[in-house]
């Protein structure tokens, strides 16, 4: 048996029946050939997943690295292994006077996980930069890839969280990056910026998410919990009768995203615990493991602010994070 206390930032002290590195793609069959068909979990960093109980099955660490960069006239493509951590990528960006990554600043995880969650922050979302995901398909054990359109790209969700899950390895990724740059600085408190350069975007945000969210190293915590939810725009307005003051971002003329940190934040579920496990003083998306919680706590908890929100205001809200149980995923 293997500790998984390090492999995810929530940190339960639980234990997996192996763990497994594969460091080149083109290893990935021989390496889950020799699993004779038992379970196995891909994990990355462990940032956005949290393991729940023991793990009965393999974790399959991959570590596919490297970044190679090609110029055209008006755009960069970078072709980056899916193992790369996603700030360091950001950074290097910044570093060689590349922009454009600049608001997805400091988003914990790896490349690979990027076009997964369709990561986005700060009025920006990677799906504008996919050119391309290469992936292994476990069925059919061949490597594959999706253009931009293909994935499937949604808030918060893409193919592979879709028909896809469980059924592919992301092994690569390559963006596609305009040499003509555009601030986007028209979310949160970037609007406080005044002709800003890349940098001072860039600075701002890691600012921002330094001052919002706990250090995974000082508390466990696997960063914001829920999502935000989108609504119809007629539940919006009903909902405005009673909450004046709900805050929205228009997504088209039918549909607003709602706050979900400002749901929990009216019920009052800032600094609230169960066992270990607590909702941050601070900031109400984030769930946190004092050290001493388990998974049957979060889960506790995280259904009591889902429920109470439903109750309250009749939205769903839903986990951004992944929840893996003894067998493979659990649903909240």
């Amino acid at each position: 048996m293997n500790s998984l206390a390090s492999l995810h930032s929530f940190g339960f002290p639980l234990l997996a029946h192996d763990v497994m590195s594969v460091n080149v793609a083109a290893d990935l069959q021989a390496q889950l050939s020799q699993l004779n068909n038992t379970a196995f979990y891909i994990l990355g960093e462990g940032s956005n997943t949290v393991f729940l109980e023991d793990y009965q099955g393999t974790i399959i660490k991959p570590a596919f690295m490297g970044v190679d960069l090609v110029h055209t006239d008006t755009h960069y493509l970078l072709k980056v292994g899916a193992s790369e951590n996603w700030h360091k990528l950001v950074l290097w960006c910044i570093q060689h006077q590349i922009y454009g990554f600049e608001n997805l600043a400091l988003i914990p995880g790896t490349v690979g996980a990027a076009p997964i969650q369709n990561i986005g922050a700060y009025g920006v979302e990677i799906k504008q930069f996919i050119h391309q995901v290469d992936y292994y398909d476990l069925s059919e054990q061949t490597h594959k890839s999706l253009d931009s359109l293909s994935c499937e790209f949604a808030y918060r969700d893409s193919i592979f969280k879709q028909r896809l899950a469980g059924q592919i390895v992301i092994t690569g990724v390559t963006f596609i990056i305009p040499k003509r740059w555009e601030a986007v600085m028209h979310y949160g408190e970037l609007k406080e910026l005044i002709e800003p350069c890349a940098i001072d975007i860039f600075n701002k945000v890691v600012q921002v998410r330094q001052d919002k969210l706990p250090d995974p190293s000082k508390i466990g915590n696997a960063g914001s919990f829920f999502k935000n939810p989108v609504i119809a725009m007629g539940q919006y307005n009903k909902l405005q009768q009673t909450w004046p003051s709900i805050p929205s971002y228009f997504v088209d003329s039918n549909n607003v995203k709602v706050p979900a940190a400002w749901l929990i934040d009216q019920l009052g579920f800032k600094g609230k615990k169960i066992g270990g496990i607590g909702c941050h003083p601070d900031q109400a998306l984030v769930l946190t493991n004092d050290g001493s919680g388990t998974g049957e706590q979060l889960l506790q908890l995280a259904r009591n602010i889902r429920d109470t929100v439903f109750n309250e205001f009749s939205i769903i809200i839903e986990n951004e994070v992944r929840l893996i149980g003894k067998n493979g995923p659990v649903a909240l």
